[in-house]
């Protein structure tokens, strides 16, 4: 039986809270103390603060966390190759230490874009840390190595030599100071949310904080010059549990015409499209995400 739901406004100031993991520090958010655990990991550039709109409302009912991969928002940012490598290998062994040193055991695990690929990545290689996989716009990794064949030949050329030119330590800094603005920041989250009005200061200092950190930049080139690892059609199908996909159908990044075809494979159990919504429907819309998720959970237990 589903819990009452209650989509009434409720504080999204949460104390962030710290754990370490492999000598760093990583940082958390967390709200709720009874119920079915439930972890929501973040996409490229963003933060535990993502959910800052869901951890409340689901954690009335539910054991809520929201983790900071290492490398962004307050966790630690190790200098990329000599003492860590930003792959998602390493985001899903932190989130599965995570459900192991912190939570205690499984839980639910979501994501949003490349956050998708990380709570993949943590249950394939963790079984036993999985109880269900939420699938929030996941990453298509449409730059993937292996996808560029695919591509126009503009395209395909255009993403090479960005990545050489980013490869050379003075144009990377230079290209992420120029991304680092607020205005900047402002602009692309216009263009990935379908509603303008979700776009807001609190949102763009959230994600313009971290930005300033040591390292931050480091971190932002790595992963943009990283073009290998996991493919979410490679993951799905040997997932050690059900998955549920749901879709911002004005996703400007990751097209719902390609997202769609993710719904095939047999762990997949229900694709969801969000009439309406960008690439983040968690923060835009969360009066709309946060019954699907919370509906979806106890259906499980």
């Amino acid at each position: 039986m589903t819990p009452p739901y209650s989509n009434k406004p409720l504080s999204t100031n949460l104390d962030t809270k710290t754990w370490t993991w492999q000598s760093f520090s990583i940082a958390y958010k967390v709200y709720g103390n009874q119920g079915p655990a439930v972890v929501m990991i973040h996409g490229f550039g963003a933060s535990s603060g993502h959910w800052r709109k869901n951890l409340p409302v689901l954690g009335q009912n539910c054991r809520c966390y929201a983790l900071d991969l290492i490398g962004f928002g307050a966790s630690a940012k190790p200098i990329p190759g000599k003492e860590i490598e930003y792959t998602f290998e390493t985001w899903g062994q932190q989130v599965a230490a995570f459900c192991r040193e912190v939570v205690g055991g499984s839980a639910f695990l979501v994501g949003n874009s490349i956050g998708c690929i990380v709570v993949m990545q943590a249950a394939v290689d963790n079984p036993e840390i999985s109880l269900g996989i939420a699938l929030l716009n996941c990453s298509l990794r449409l730059l993937h190595q292996s996808k560029r064949v695919e591509l126009p030949w503009y395209r395909s050329l255009g993403a090479s030599v960005l990545q050489w030119l980013l490869g050379n330590k003075w144009i990377g800094q230079l290209f992420f100071s120029q991304l680092a603005q607020p205005k900047v920041v402002r602009k692309i989250l216009l263009q990935a949310y379908r509603h303008p009005e979700a776009v807001t200061d609190e949102l763009v200092d959230m994600l313009m904080k971290p930005a300033l950190d040591v390292g931050a930049a480091d971190v932002f080139l790595a992963f943009t010059r990283y073009s290998q690892g996991p493919l979410p059609e490679k993951l799905l199908p040997i997932l050690p549990c059900s998955a549920i996909i749901l879709w911002g159908t004005q996703d400007p990044w990751e097209p719902i015409e390609l997202g769609r075809d993710l719904a095939s494979f047999p762990t997949v159990e229900k694709f969801v499209p969000l009439e309406g919504l960008g690439h983040c429907p968690q923060d835009e819309a969360p009066e709309i995400v946060n019954p699907i998720l919370q509906d979806w959970i106890w259906e499980h237990l």
